[in-house]
């Protein structure tokens, strides 16, 4: 009976929430489900969020939308943070910096840098190398080149100096 108890309780996180339907799939469980999160957040936020913002008579509109946004996101990264354990958090928090800071650069030069990245690394032919060790170890190089060589693009500098500046820019790099 015990040992029955024990199987029983070591169930997967898809056990807990699928209720013994099938697996969840990955890209569904981690982006397929975001409108309707997004409906959760509003029916937990948006009210308080629009009655705080109301009391604020003398704000102007586009400020108010403004604030707006930013509890909004604030609480989203919040919810994220607390989500995980410290040291995966952690990490995350890192991730989410760089991820966004490469967003910026992005944005700020008109570029893809991960689909330029891609079509550098995507040229490479596996068959050129004598086993898949070799193939991976030139990939990491030529990444490594791609991510600290200066682009026109970016004004000469490298993609790592260009998401770096980002990063100080906001005060994320500490």
């Amino acid at each position: 009976m015990a040992k029955k108890k024990k199987q029983e309780d070591e169930g997967t996180i898809n056990d807990v929430f699928s209720n013994g339907e099938e697996e969840i799939p990955a890209e569904m469980q981690l982006f397929g489900k975001n409108p309707k999160r997004t409906h959760l957040l509003r029916d937990l936020w948006y009210n308080s969020m629009v009655e705080e913002l109301d009391t604020e008579e003398d704000m102007p509109d586009n400020a108010k939308k403004e604030l707006l946004f930013m509890m909004v996101a604030n609480s989203v990264l919040d919810l994220a943070m607390e989500s995980l354990p410290d040291e995966l958090a952690v990490e995350l928090s890192y991730h989410v910096d760089h991820l966004m800071a490469m967003a910026a650069v992005n944005k700020k030069y008109g570029v893809d840098l991960l689909e330029a990245n891609y079509e550098v690394v995507s040229k490479m032919n596996r068959e050129e190398y004598g086993s898949d060790e070799e193939f991976e170890t030139a990939v990491s190089e030529k990444e490594e080149k791609w991510w600290t060589t200066g682009k026109q693009q970016l004004g000469g500098r490298s993609p790592n100096d260009a998401v770096a500046e980002e990063l100080s820019r906001y005060g994320l790099n500490r």
